[in-house]
Protein backbone atom coordinates (compact mmCIF):
# COMPACT_ATOMS: atom_id res chain seq x y z
CA UNK A 1 0.00 0.00 0.00
CA UNK A 2 1.14 3.50 -0.79
CA UNK A 3 2.49 5.59 2.13
CA UNK A 4 -0.15 7.02 4.65
CA UNK A 5 -0.53 10.52 5.62
CA UNK A 6 -2.65 10.56 8.93
CA UNK A 7 -3.20 13.69 11.01
CA UNK A 8 -4.91 15.37 14.06
CA UNK A 9 -6.59 18.45 13.82
CA UNK A 10 -5.61 21.63 15.38
CA UNK A 11 -7.28 24.43 17.74
CA UNK A 12 -7.01 27.51 17.10
CA UNK A 13 -7.96 30.14 19.70
CA UNK A 14 -8.02 34.11 19.65
CA UNK A 15 -10.20 32.61 16.89
CA UNK A 16 -13.73 31.72 17.66
CA UNK A 17 -14.08 28.26 16.30
CA UNK A 18 -12.39 25.81 19.21
CA UNK A 19 -11.66 28.05 21.87
CA UNK A 20 -14.48 28.28 24.03
CA UNK A 21 -13.48 25.17 26.10
CA UNK A 22 -13.21 25.97 29.50
CA UNK A 23 -13.53 24.02 32.09
CA UNK A 24 -13.87 21.27 29.47
CA UNK A 25 -12.62 17.79 30.28
CA UNK A 26 -9.79 16.77 27.48
CA UNK A 27 -10.26 12.83 26.40
CA UNK A 28 -8.30 10.73 24.10
CA UNK A 29 -9.91 8.63 21.29
CA UNK A 30 -9.34 6.82 18.38
CA UNK A 31 -10.64 7.01 14.95
CA UNK A 32 -10.65 3.52 13.33
CA UNK A 33 -10.71 3.37 9.73
CA UNK A 34 -10.43 0.34 7.07
CA UNK A 35 -9.37 1.54 4.32
CA UNK A 36 -9.30 -1.80 2.01
CA UNK A 37 -12.61 -1.79 0.42
CA UNK A 38 -15.71 0.22 0.66
CA UNK A 39 -18.36 -0.94 2.75
CA UNK A 40 -21.18 0.81 0.27
CA UNK A 41 -22.01 3.47 -2.41
CA UNK A 42 -24.16 6.59 -2.29
CA UNK A 43 -25.33 8.39 -5.72
CA UNK A 44 -22.76 10.78 -6.92
CA UNK A 45 -25.68 13.15 -5.61
CA UNK A 46 -26.51 11.75 -2.34
CA UNK A 47 -28.01 14.96 -0.53
CA UNK A 48 -31.67 16.03 -1.95
CA UNK A 49 -34.12 18.44 -0.38
CA UNK A 50 -38.03 19.00 -0.71
CA UNK A 51 -40.52 21.19 -1.47
CA UNK A 52 -43.94 20.27 -0.29
CA UNK A 53 -47.89 21.69 -0.90
CA UNK A 54 -48.68 22.51 2.45
CA UNK A 55 -50.55 26.10 2.35
CA UNK A 56 -49.95 28.57 4.45
CA UNK A 57 -52.87 27.68 6.42
CA UNK A 58 -51.22 24.62 8.04
CA UNK A 59 -50.46 24.86 11.37
CA UNK A 60 -48.90 22.24 14.34
CA UNK A 61 -49.52 23.08 17.90
CA UNK A 62 -50.61 26.63 17.18
CA UNK A 63 -47.24 27.76 15.11
CA UNK A 64 -48.22 28.19 11.34
CA UNK A 65 -44.41 27.62 9.79
CA UNK A 66 -45.45 27.38 6.78
CA UNK A 67 -45.83 30.94 5.03
CA UNK A 68 -45.42 31.12 1.61
CA UNK A 69 -43.97 28.14 0.89
CA UNK A 70 -46.23 26.14 -0.90
CA UNK A 71 -45.39 24.93 -4.91
CA UNK A 72 -47.92 26.41 -5.35
CA UNK A 73 -46.98 30.04 -4.08
CA UNK A 74 -43.28 29.75 -3.50
CA UNK A 75 -40.76 33.43 -4.59
CA UNK A 76 -39.38 31.66 -7.33
CA UNK A 77 -37.60 34.58 -8.32
CA UNK A 78 -36.01 35.55 -5.30
CA UNK A 79 -32.09 35.61 -5.81
CA UNK A 80 -30.93 33.98 -2.30
CA UNK A 81 -33.35 30.87 -3.38
CA UNK A 82 -31.54 30.42 -6.65
CA UNK A 83 -28.01 31.10 -5.46
CA UNK A 84 -29.11 28.40 -2.82
CA UNK A 85 -29.80 25.95 -5.49
CA UNK A 86 -27.01 26.62 -7.59
CA UNK A 87 -24.63 26.20 -4.85
CA UNK A 88 -24.68 22.72 -5.19
CA UNK A 89 -24.55 22.15 -9.08
CA UNK A 90 -26.95 19.95 -8.62
CA UNK A 91 -29.39 19.44 -5.62
CA UNK A 92 -31.73 16.37 -5.99
CA UNK A 93 -35.33 18.52 -5.15
CA UNK A 94 -38.26 16.16 -4.44
CA UNK A 95 -41.85 17.84 -4.93
CA UNK A 96 -44.04 16.14 -2.44
CA UNK A 97 -45.62 15.75 0.46
CA UNK A 98 -48.67 14.58 2.34
CA UNK A 99 -50.95 16.68 0.16
CA UNK A 100 -49.47 15.46 -3.09
CA UNK A 101 -52.65 12.71 -3.35
CA UNK A 102 -55.24 15.38 -3.30
CA UNK A 103 -53.43 17.50 -6.44
CA UNK A 104 -55.01 16.85 -9.84
CA UNK A 105 -53.25 18.50 -12.87
CA UNK A 106 -54.43 20.74 -15.24
CA UNK A 107 -54.46 19.81 -19.22
CA UNK A 108 -54.13 21.72 -22.00
CA UNK A 109 -57.67 20.74 -23.48
CA UNK A 110 -59.00 21.51 -20.06
CA UNK A 111 -57.75 25.18 -19.47
CA UNK A 112 -61.40 27.10 -19.18
CA UNK A 113 -62.13 25.42 -16.24
CA UNK A 114 -61.60 26.26 -12.88
CA UNK A 115 -57.95 25.47 -11.11
CA UNK A 116 -57.80 26.73 -7.94
CA UNK A 117 -55.19 25.90 -4.53
CA UNK A 118 -56.13 24.25 -1.07
CA UNK A 119 -58.76 25.47 1.03
CA UNK A 120 -58.42 24.35 4.45
CA UNK A 121 -61.91 21.88 5.30
CA UNK A 122 -61.36 20.39 8.63
CA UNK A 123 -63.95 17.48 7.22
CA UNK A 124 -61.84 16.45 4.31
CA UNK A 125 -58.55 13.87 4.02
CA UNK A 126 -55.92 15.60 5.71
CA UNK A 127 -58.01 18.57 6.50
CA UNK A 128 -57.87 20.46 2.88
CA UNK A 129 -59.70 20.31 -0.27
CA UNK A 130 -58.70 18.89 -3.54
CA UNK A 131 -56.36 21.59 -5.30
CA UNK A 132 -55.46 21.70 -8.86
CA UNK A 133 -52.01 22.70 -10.65
CA UNK A 134 -51.83 24.82 -13.61
CA UNK A 135 -50.15 24.65 -15.94
CA UNK A 136 -48.47 28.11 -16.08
CA UNK A 137 -47.32 27.28 -12.47
CA UNK A 138 -45.58 23.72 -13.74
CA UNK A 139 -43.84 25.77 -16.28
CA UNK A 140 -42.69 28.51 -13.98
CA UNK A 141 -41.26 25.90 -11.72
CA UNK A 142 -39.61 24.04 -14.57
CA UNK A 143 -37.94 27.45 -15.17
CA UNK A 144 -36.94 27.81 -12.01
CA UNK A 145 -35.27 24.00 -12.04
CA UNK A 146 -33.60 24.35 -15.47
CA UNK A 147 -32.27 28.17 -14.18
CA UNK A 148 -30.65 26.33 -11.00
CA UNK A 149 -29.58 23.28 -12.34
CA UNK A 150 -31.80 21.19 -10.07
CA UNK A 151 -32.91 17.33 -10.24
CA UNK A 152 -36.30 16.90 -9.81
CA UNK A 153 -38.21 14.02 -8.42
CA UNK A 154 -42.08 14.63 -9.31
CA UNK A 155 -44.63 13.03 -6.01
CA UNK A 156 -47.78 11.85 -8.62
CA UNK A 157 -51.47 11.58 -7.02
CA UNK A 158 -51.47 8.25 -6.40
CA UNK A 159 -55.29 8.18 -4.75
CA UNK A 160 -56.39 9.48 -8.27
CA UNK A 161 -59.65 7.36 -9.39
CA UNK A 162 -59.68 5.30 -5.88
CA UNK A 163 -62.42 5.14 -3.39
CA UNK A 164 -61.58 5.17 0.34
CA UNK A 165 -63.08 3.00 2.47
CA UNK A 166 -64.76 2.78 5.98
CA UNK A 167 -61.56 1.59 7.15
CA UNK A 168 -59.54 4.15 5.60
CA UNK A 169 -58.23 1.36 2.88
CA UNK A 170 -58.08 3.26 -0.86
CA UNK A 171 -59.80 0.51 -3.59
CA UNK A 172 -59.66 0.62 -6.96
CA UNK A 173 -56.81 1.06 -9.91
CA UNK A 174 -55.03 3.95 -9.75
CA UNK A 175 -56.62 6.27 -12.41
CA UNK A 176 -53.50 7.26 -14.64
CA UNK A 177 -55.17 9.44 -17.06
CA UNK A 178 -54.20 12.74 -15.23
CA UNK A 179 -50.84 11.92 -14.52
CA UNK A 180 -50.07 11.00 -18.42
CA UNK A 181 -51.65 14.10 -19.41
CA UNK A 182 -48.96 15.95 -17.17
CA UNK A 183 -46.33 13.49 -18.34
CA UNK A 184 -46.67 14.22 -21.95
CA UNK A 185 -47.03 18.05 -21.09
CA UNK A 186 -43.43 17.88 -18.96
CA UNK A 187 -42.02 15.99 -22.34
CA UNK A 188 -43.76 18.64 -24.70
CA UNK A 189 -42.21 21.63 -23.02
CA UNK A 190 -38.53 19.95 -22.57
CA UNK A 191 -38.70 19.87 -19.03
CA UNK A 192 -36.07 17.18 -17.22
CA UNK A 193 -37.51 14.72 -14.42
CA UNK A 194 -35.27 12.92 -12.76
CA UNK A 195 -37.68 10.36 -11.60
CA UNK A 196 -41.68 10.43 -11.01
CA UNK A 197 -42.65 9.08 -7.87
CA UNK A 198 -46.39 7.19 -7.07
CA UNK A 199 -47.55 8.72 -3.74
CA UNK A 200 -46.83 9.87 -0.15
CA UNK A 201 -47.07 7.79 3.09
CA UNK A 202 -49.73 5.05 1.89
CA UNK A 203 -47.42 1.99 2.03
CA UNK A 204 -48.19 0.10 5.34
CA UNK A 205 -50.47 1.44 7.90
CA UNK A 206 -50.19 4.53 6.11
CA UNK A 207 -51.14 8.05 7.38
CA UNK A 208 -54.83 8.56 6.82
CA UNK A 209 -55.33 6.02 4.40
CA UNK A 210 -53.37 3.24 3.07
CA UNK A 211 -53.35 1.21 0.16
CA UNK A 212 -52.46 -2.68 0.39
CA UNK A 213 -49.51 -4.00 -1.49
CA UNK A 214 -50.94 -5.73 -3.93
CA UNK A 215 -52.93 -2.75 -6.03
CA UNK A 216 -49.64 -0.79 -5.35
CA UNK A 217 -47.74 -3.10 -7.18
CA UNK A 218 -49.67 -3.08 -9.74
CA UNK A 219 -50.41 0.24 -9.75
CA UNK A 220 -46.50 1.11 -9.76
CA UNK A 221 -46.51 -1.32 -12.82
CA UNK A 222 -48.73 0.88 -14.42
CA UNK A 223 -46.62 4.20 -14.10
CA UNK A 224 -43.68 1.69 -15.51
CA UNK A 225 -45.50 1.01 -18.55
CA UNK A 226 -46.80 4.66 -18.95
CA UNK A 227 -43.37 5.90 -19.01
CA UNK A 228 -41.98 3.58 -21.29
CA UNK A 229 -44.52 4.18 -23.83
CA UNK A 230 -44.67 8.23 -23.59
CA UNK A 231 -41.14 8.30 -23.39
CA UNK A 232 -40.34 5.94 -26.23
CA UNK A 233 -43.03 7.62 -28.18
CA UNK A 234 -41.17 10.98 -27.94
CA UNK A 235 -37.59 8.84 -28.69
CA UNK A 236 -36.12 9.46 -25.92
CA UNK A 237 -33.79 7.13 -25.09
CA UNK A 238 -33.33 7.55 -21.15
CA UNK A 239 -36.09 7.14 -18.89
CA UNK A 240 -36.78 9.17 -15.56
CA UNK A 241 -36.50 7.04 -12.56
CA UNK A 242 -39.80 5.39 -11.26
CA UNK A 243 -40.10 5.58 -7.32
CA UNK A 244 -42.06 4.52 -4.64
CA UNK A 245 -43.97 4.48 -2.24
CA UNK A 246 -43.16 7.18 -0.12
CA UNK A 247 -44.10 5.64 2.98
CA UNK A 248 -42.75 4.51 6.37
CA UNK A 249 -41.22 1.52 6.42
CA UNK A 250 -42.72 -1.70 7.09
CA UNK A 251 -40.72 -4.69 6.94
CA UNK A 252 -43.11 -7.11 5.45
CA UNK A 253 -44.75 -4.52 3.18
CA UNK A 254 -41.47 -2.95 1.71
CA UNK A 255 -40.68 -6.87 0.77
CA UNK A 256 -43.58 -7.62 -0.44
CA UNK A 257 -43.38 -4.67 -2.52
CA UNK A 258 -39.98 -5.22 -3.91
CA UNK A 259 -41.02 -8.94 -5.07
CA UNK A 260 -44.15 -7.94 -6.70
CA UNK A 261 -42.20 -4.71 -8.83
CA UNK A 262 -39.33 -6.49 -9.95
CA UNK A 263 -38.32 -4.68 -13.61
CA UNK A 264 -40.82 -1.26 -13.00
CA UNK A 265 -39.07 0.06 -9.85
CA UNK A 266 -36.16 1.89 -9.69
CA UNK A 267 -35.30 3.01 -6.34
CA UNK A 268 -37.72 1.95 -3.22
CA UNK A 269 -38.22 5.31 -0.74
CA UNK A 270 -39.24 5.62 2.83
CA UNK A 271 -39.68 8.63 5.34
CA UNK A 272 -38.22 9.25 8.50
CA UNK A 273 -39.68 11.22 11.23
CA UNK A 274 -37.40 9.04 14.25
CA UNK A 275 -37.46 11.93 16.91
CA UNK A 276 -41.47 11.90 17.29
CA UNK A 277 -43.64 14.81 17.35
CA UNK A 278 -42.66 18.52 16.88
CA UNK A 279 -44.28 19.08 20.13
CA UNK A 280 -42.31 17.00 22.73
CA UNK A 281 -40.10 19.06 24.85
CA UNK A 282 -37.02 16.22 24.87
CA UNK A 283 -35.95 16.82 21.09
CA UNK A 284 -32.64 18.54 21.92
CA UNK A 285 -31.85 15.48 24.62
CA UNK A 286 -32.72 12.78 21.86
CA UNK A 287 -30.50 14.71 19.42
CA UNK A 288 -27.74 14.58 22.06
CA UNK A 289 -28.40 10.97 23.25
CA UNK A 290 -26.05 8.42 21.38
CA UNK A 291 -27.66 5.72 21.97
CA UNK A 292 -31.17 7.34 20.30
CA UNK A 293 -28.72 7.94 17.50
CA UNK A 294 -27.66 4.24 16.65
CA UNK A 295 -31.32 2.82 16.88
CA UNK A 296 -31.94 5.02 14.12
CA UNK A 297 -30.06 3.12 11.77
CA UNK A 298 -32.33 0.74 12.39
CA UNK A 299 -34.58 0.87 9.72
CA UNK A 300 -31.35 1.74 7.39
CA UNK A 301 -30.35 -1.49 8.26
CA UNK A 302 -33.63 -3.61 7.96
CA UNK A 303 -34.24 -1.92 4.09
CA UNK A 304 -31.08 -2.97 3.41
CA UNK A 305 -30.86 -6.13 3.92
CA UNK A 306 -34.27 -6.71 2.00
CA UNK A 307 -33.05 -4.95 -1.00
CA UNK A 308 -29.99 -7.42 -0.95
CA UNK A 309 -31.95 -10.23 -0.67
CA UNK A 310 -34.24 -8.96 -3.63
CA UNK A 311 -34.11 -10.35 -7.07
CA UNK A 312 -35.72 -6.46 -7.40
CA UNK A 313 -32.50 -4.56 -8.03
CA UNK A 314 -34.05 -1.41 -7.07
CA UNK A 315 -32.20 0.47 -4.44
CA UNK A 316 -33.31 2.38 -1.05
CA UNK A 317 -33.88 6.20 -1.08
CA UNK A 318 -34.70 8.36 2.17
CA UNK A 319 -37.76 10.12 0.52
CA UNK A 320 -38.32 12.18 3.27
CA UNK A 321 -36.33 13.43 6.51
CA UNK A 322 -37.69 16.20 9.30
CA UNK A 323 -36.60 14.44 11.79
CA UNK A 324 -39.82 15.60 13.83
CA UNK A 325 -43.00 15.52 12.65
CA UNK A 326 -45.94 18.15 12.17
CA UNK A 327 -43.27 20.70 10.86
CA UNK A 328 -40.87 20.05 13.17
CA UNK A 329 -40.10 22.41 16.47
CA UNK A 330 -38.86 26.08 16.30
CA UNK A 331 -35.68 26.52 17.75
CA UNK A 332 -34.52 23.39 17.48
CA UNK A 333 -35.21 21.78 13.89
CA UNK A 334 -34.06 25.36 12.39
CA UNK A 335 -30.73 25.93 14.48
CA UNK A 336 -27.11 24.48 14.83
CA UNK A 337 -28.34 21.13 16.95
CA UNK A 338 -30.33 19.46 14.46
CA UNK A 339 -27.11 19.28 12.20
CA UNK A 340 -25.98 16.70 14.75
CA UNK A 341 -28.86 14.57 13.81
CA UNK A 342 -28.95 15.44 10.43
CA UNK A 343 -25.52 15.06 9.38
CA UNK A 344 -25.38 11.41 11.59
CA UNK A 345 -28.52 10.24 9.38
CA UNK A 346 -26.44 11.11 6.28
CA UNK A 347 -23.48 8.93 7.85
CA UNK A 348 -25.39 6.42 8.95
CA UNK A 349 -27.81 5.74 5.67
CA UNK A 350 -24.47 5.67 3.53
CA UNK A 351 -23.09 3.03 5.40
CA UNK A 352 -26.04 1.14 4.20
CA UNK A 353 -25.89 1.56 0.74
CA UNK A 354 -29.04 4.46 1.09
CA UNK A 355 -28.08 6.08 -2.60
CA UNK A 356 -30.54 9.02 -1.74
CA UNK A 357 -31.12 10.92 1.01
CA UNK A 358 -33.98 13.89 1.13
CA UNK A 359 -34.23 16.35 3.74
CA UNK A 360 -38.08 17.76 4.45
CA UNK A 361 -37.85 20.67 3.81
CA UNK A 362 -35.16 23.01 1.13
CA UNK A 363 -37.52 25.60 2.59
CA UNK A 364 -40.74 25.43 4.54
CA UNK A 365 -41.98 24.06 8.29
CA UNK A 366 -39.67 24.64 11.11
CA UNK A 367 -36.98 22.16 9.78
CA UNK A 368 -35.88 24.22 6.40
CA UNK A 369 -32.56 24.37 5.06
CA UNK A 370 -33.85 27.92 4.46
CA UNK A 371 -35.63 30.77 6.28
CA UNK A 372 -39.14 30.70 5.39
CA UNK A 373 -39.28 34.28 5.29
CA UNK A 374 -35.66 35.61 4.28
CA UNK A 375 -34.55 32.60 2.42
CA UNK A 376 -31.46 32.74 4.18
CA UNK A 377 -29.90 29.61 4.69
CA UNK A 378 -30.38 27.56 8.47
CA UNK A 379 -26.98 25.82 9.65
CA UNK A 380 -28.18 22.62 8.19
CA UNK A 381 -28.00 24.16 4.91
CA UNK A 382 -24.16 24.72 5.16
CA UNK A 383 -24.07 21.32 6.58
CA UNK A 384 -25.34 19.54 3.79
CA UNK A 385 -23.63 21.55 1.13
CA UNK A 386 -19.94 20.73 2.75
CA UNK A 387 -21.46 17.08 3.12
CA UNK A 388 -22.40 17.56 -0.92
CA UNK A 389 -19.25 18.91 -1.96
CA UNK A 390 -16.47 16.53 0.18
CA UNK A 391 -18.01 13.60 0.52
CA UNK A 392 -17.82 10.92 -2.32
CA UNK A 393 -19.95 8.13 -3.17
CA UNK A 394 -17.67 5.40 -1.39
CA UNK A 395 -18.38 4.81 2.02
CA UNK A 396 -15.31 3.14 3.91
CA UNK A 397 -15.78 1.33 7.62
CA UNK A 398 -15.30 4.14 9.89
CA UNK A 399 -15.73 3.71 13.97
CA UNK A 400 -14.26 5.87 17.62
CA UNK A 401 -13.52 4.67 20.47
CA UNK A 402 -13.38 6.41 23.75
CA UNK A 403 -16.36 8.92 23.68
CA UNK A 404 -19.62 7.52 22.74
CA UNK A 405 -20.28 11.37 21.93
CA UNK A 406 -18.12 10.94 18.79
CA UNK A 407 -20.23 10.50 16.15
CA UNK A 408 -17.33 9.31 13.12
CA UNK A 409 -17.55 8.91 9.62
CA UNK A 410 -15.33 8.77 6.16
CA UNK A 411 -15.85 8.67 2.92
CA UNK A 412 -13.25 8.43 -0.47
CA UNK A 413 -13.13 12.41 -0.97
CA UNK A 414 -15.57 13.93 -4.02
CA UNK A 415 -13.77 14.22 -7.05
CA UNK A 416 -10.49 14.31 -5.24
CA UNK A 417 -7.81 12.24 -4.17
CA UNK A 418 -7.70 10.76 -0.72
CA UNK A 419 -10.60 10.70 1.83
CA UNK A 420 -12.78 12.86 3.78
CA UNK A 421 -13.44 12.24 7.50
CA UNK A 422 -16.57 13.70 9.38
CA UNK A 423 -16.72 14.31 12.96
CA UNK A 424 -19.40 14.97 15.12
CA UNK A 425 -18.76 15.80 19.34
CA UNK A 426 -22.70 15.82 20.42
CA UNK A 427 -20.56 16.65 24.20
CA UNK A 428 -20.69 19.93 25.22
CA UNK A 429 -18.52 19.26 28.22
CA UNK A 430 -15.63 17.30 26.70
CA UNK A 431 -12.89 18.49 24.35
CA UNK A 432 -11.58 14.94 22.44
CA UNK A 433 -8.14 14.34 21.30
CA UNK A 434 -7.90 11.94 18.62
CA UNK A 435 -5.00 9.29 17.38
CA UNK A 436 -5.94 7.29 14.18
CA UNK A 437 -5.74 3.61 13.64
CA UNK A 438 -5.84 2.26 9.84
CA UNK A 439 -6.29 -1.72 9.71
CA UNK A 440 -5.05 -2.14 13.49
CA UNK A 441 -2.23 0.23 13.03
CA UNK A 442 -2.24 3.22 15.00
CA UNK A 443 -0.06 6.61 13.68
CA UNK A 444 0.97 8.69 16.36
CA UNK A 445 2.36 12.27 16.00
CA UNK A 446 5.02 13.98 17.12
CA UNK A 447 4.27 15.46 20.20
CA UNK A 448 3.39 19.10 20.25
CA UNK A 449 3.57 19.88 24.30
CA UNK A 450 2.75 23.55 23.16
CA UNK A 451 -0.31 23.18 21.83
CA UNK A 452 -3.54 22.88 24.13
CA UNK A 453 -6.92 23.60 24.17
CA UNK A 454 -6.36 28.08 24.66
CA UNK A 455 -3.44 28.35 22.08
CA UNK A 456 -3.55 30.77 19.45
CA UNK A 457 -2.56 29.28 15.44
CA UNK A 458 -0.73 26.30 15.59
CA UNK A 459 2.75 26.55 13.98
CA UNK A 460 3.05 26.00 10.63
CA UNK A 461 -0.39 26.97 9.54
CA UNK A 462 -1.34 27.98 6.17
CA UNK A 463 -4.01 29.19 4.65
CA UNK A 464 -5.38 29.86 1.02
CA UNK A 465 -8.38 30.85 -0.60
CA UNK A 466 -10.42 28.86 -3.08
CA UNK A 467 -8.76 27.56 -6.23
CA UNK A 468 -5.22 28.74 -5.42
CA UNK A 469 -2.60 25.90 -5.41
CA UNK A 470 -0.48 25.07 -1.96
CA UNK A 471 3.29 26.29 -2.28
CA UNK A 472 6.32 24.30 -0.80
CA UNK A 473 8.33 25.21 1.40
CA UNK A 474 10.95 23.32 4.10
CA UNK A 475 7.61 23.76 6.79
CA UNK A 476 4.69 22.65 4.90
CA UNK A 477 4.95 20.86 1.43
CA UNK A 478 1.75 20.06 -0.42
CA UNK A 479 2.68 16.33 0.49
CA UNK A 480 1.70 17.26 4.13
CA UNK A 481 -1.27 19.00 4.48
CA UNK A 482 -4.91 18.45 5.36
CA UNK A 483 -7.76 20.70 4.98
CA UNK A 484 -10.47 21.77 7.66
CA UNK A 485 -13.86 22.70 8.23
CA UNK A 486 -15.13 23.26 11.71
CA UNK A 487 -18.50 23.87 12.12
CA UNK A 488 -19.64 25.80 15.63
CA UNK A 489 -22.70 27.68 16.74
CA UNK A 490 -22.36 31.69 16.86
CA UNK A 491 -21.55 32.04 20.70
CA UNK A 492 -21.12 28.37 21.89
CA UNK A 493 -25.65 28.65 22.05
CA UNK A 494 -26.32 25.25 19.74
CA UNK A 495 -30.29 26.92 19.42
CA UNK A 496 -28.25 29.69 17.32
CA UNK A 497 -29.20 29.99 13.40
CA UNK A 498 -26.09 31.22 12.67
CA UNK A 499 -23.28 29.22 11.85
CA UNK A 500 -19.58 29.51 12.35
CA UNK A 501 -17.28 28.18 9.89
CA UNK A 502 -13.77 28.02 10.75
CA UNK A 503 -14.39 30.88 13.20
CA UNK A 504 -15.73 32.98 10.44
CA UNK A 505 -19.91 33.70 10.67
CA UNK A 506 -21.50 32.29 7.43
CA UNK A 507 -23.81 35.10 6.30
CA UNK A 508 -25.53 35.79 2.91
CA UNK A 509 -24.16 38.88 1.74
CA UNK A 510 -26.30 41.87 -0.36
CA UNK A 511 -26.57 40.63 -3.45
CA UNK A 512 -27.82 37.65 -2.22
CA UNK A 513 -24.62 34.94 -2.61
CA UNK A 514 -24.01 32.08 -0.56
CA UNK A 515 -20.67 32.59 1.05
CA UNK A 516 -17.74 30.40 0.12
CA UNK A 517 -16.80 27.73 2.48
CA UNK A 518 -12.85 27.55 2.09
CA UNK A 519 -11.10 25.37 4.57
CA UNK A 520 -8.02 25.77 6.88
CA UNK A 521 -5.12 24.04 5.81
CA UNK A 522 -3.28 22.60 8.16
CA UNK A 523 0.00 20.52 8.56
CA UNK A 524 -0.89 16.91 9.00
CA UNK A 525 1.09 16.74 12.05
CA UNK A 526 -0.55 18.91 14.04
CA UNK A 527 -2.98 17.36 16.61
CA UNK A 528 -6.36 16.22 16.33
CA UNK A 529 -8.88 18.23 18.38
CA UNK A 530 -12.20 18.71 18.32
CA UNK A 531 -14.20 20.72 20.52
CA UNK A 532 -17.49 20.60 22.87
CA UNK A 533 -20.51 20.83 20.19
CA UNK A 534 -18.73 21.14 16.88
CA UNK A 535 -18.62 19.14 13.57
CA UNK A 536 -15.56 18.78 11.79
CA UNK A 537 -15.00 17.82 7.91
CA UNK A 538 -11.46 17.15 7.41
CA UNK A 539 -10.49 16.98 3.70
CA UNK A 540 -7.15 14.16 3.69
CA UNK A 541 -6.04 14.51 -0.04
CA UNK A 542 -2.93 12.96 0.19
CA UNK A 543 -4.25 9.75 2.47
CA UNK A 544 -4.23 6.97 -0.23
CA UNK A 545 -6.12 3.70 0.96
CA UNK A 546 -6.70 0.78 -1.64
CA UNK A 547 -10.61 1.54 -1.64
CA UNK A 548 -10.05 4.70 -3.22
CA UNK A 549 -7.50 4.43 -5.29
Amino acid sequence: MSSLVWFLVFVVCGCSFICDVKGSVSVEGTVVIDGESPIAETDENFVCATLDWWPSAKCDYGNCSWGNASLFNLDLKNVVFLNAVKAFSPLKIRLGGTLQDKVIYQTEDNKQQPCTPFVQNSSRLFGFTEACLPLARWDELNSFFNQSGALVIFGLNALHGKSIQANNVATGPWDSTNAASLIRYTIKKGYNIYGWELGNELSGNGVGVRIDVDPYASDTITLHGLIQDIYSRNNIITKPQIIAPGGFFDYNWFQQFLSKTVGSLDSITHHIYSLGAGSQGNLVEKILNSTVLDNGAGVFRDLNNIVKKSQNPASAWVGEAGGAYNSGRDGVTNTFVFSFWYLDQLGASSTYDTKTYCRQTLIGGNYGLLNTTTFVPNPDYYSALLWHRLMGKSVLSTSFTGSRKIRAYAHCAKKSQGITLLLINIDGNTTVNAKVDIHGRVVRMQNHSNIHPHHHMPRHHHRRSKGTPLHHNKQVSANNVREEYHLTPLGGDIHSQTVLLNGKKLTVDSSGVIPALDPVTVDSLEPLIVAPYSIVFVHMPNFDVSACM
